[in-house]
């Protein structure tokens, strides 16, 4: 059975790449977010994959680059629809936002067809992800720094809950957060269609990151062989799961260091971050609350009074 996606076509065993026509910009022109139909030879489960949603998470994108190339639609059972530029107006310009209507493209899942830029965007989207089985938004933390995680954001009363745990668990970054997202995340509004989705958060950077391209290629892989879109198998691993999250900014004004580093486990009590003047003058020391592990931590080094600094997972386990 052929499959289409916009402008993408193939018929069983083959793949196609085109565009989904989701509007025009300012001067009239149309355009569409760059999609990819890959039909397996044979019949099986969808998986839908898509990234930059929002606009400077680009690790995603760099997944794609790397995922696409290895996928063979004669070894694959069932159908991958990839849409791999969402946030079409903020990818141009590197920005987190749409600046068509500086929104947030990742709370205006299931979006509507008569609305903003972005939920016009979310509601073509959407119709492509609810012809899938399962679901992965591919994102990262923006330009902090952070581990690589799985986001499970359905929250933990939802029918689904077990579900998108056991995808983030295949997936396999090590590190999950599993904490019901804000209202509009396609993670969110994806479950209640009956989907299990979850949210890879690759890492954090300018650009892309190594590191994170790779497990994030990996974790697409694990995702594909353990649903039995490919013939080999993959085992899950135990994850550490965080629960909740607590947030640090500096009390002064200076230059932030970090004492922790990405992924070590934090006491109550312990130093978190020190800020001193320019000239290495002390002013303040800031300790954790509770114990956890460092999940996130600004870039730069300068910090304004009350300015973010760091975040620390808590409610630690594994699953």
């Amino acid at each position: 059975m052929t499959t289409t996606l916009g402008t993408a076509s193939a018929d069983p065993g083959e793949i196609d790449t085109g565009r989904l026509e989701v509007g025009e910009t300012r001067d009239g022109s149309p355009f569409g977010l760059p999609v990819a139909v890959v039909n397996g030879a044979d019949a099986g489960k969808t998986l839908y994959l898509q990234a930059a949603s929002d606009g400077d998470e680009l690790n995603g994108v760099g997944v794609l680059t790397r995922v696409v190339p290895r996928l063979d639609p004669a070894e694959i059972s069932g159908t991958i629809l990839i849409v791999g530029i969402v946030n079409y107006h903020a990818f141009q310009v590197a920005q987190h936002r749409n600046p068509i209507d500086d929104t947030k493209m990742n709370r205006t899942y299931p979006g509507s067809e008569g609305g903003t830029s972005s939920e016009r965007i979310a509601r073509a989207t959407f119709d492509v992800a609810k012809r899938a089985d399962v679901i992965l938004d591919l994102h990262q933390g923006s330009t902090s720094r952070m581990i690589d995680e799985v986001r499970v954001r359905c929250g933990k009363r939802h029918r689904l809950h077990d579900e998108c745990l056991e995808l983030a668990k295949a997936f396999g970054c090590g590190y999950v957060l599993d904490q019901k997202g804000p209202d509009g995340q396609l993670a969110r509004a994806a479950p209640d269609e009956g989907i299990p989705t979850v949210d890879p958060e690759l890492g954090g950077c300018v650009g892309w990151d190594e590191t994170s391209l790779q497990k994030g290629t990996e974790g697409v892989f694990n995702v594909l062989r353990y649903y039995d879109f490919l013939p080999e198998s993959h085992d899950l691993n135990r994850q550490i799961r965080a629960s909740s999250f607590e947030q640090y900014g500096s009390p002064v004004g200076g230059l932030v260091s970090v004492e922790k580093e990405l992924g070590q486990q934090v006491r109550a009590g312990e130093t978190l971050f020190e800020v001193t003047t320019v000239f290495g003058e002390p002013k303040a020391e800031i300790t954790a609350d509770s114990d956890g592990v460092l999940w996130r931590a600004r870039r730069l080094p300068q910090v304004a009074t009350g300015e973010y600094v760091c975040s620390v997972g808590t409610e630690v386990d594994s699953y």
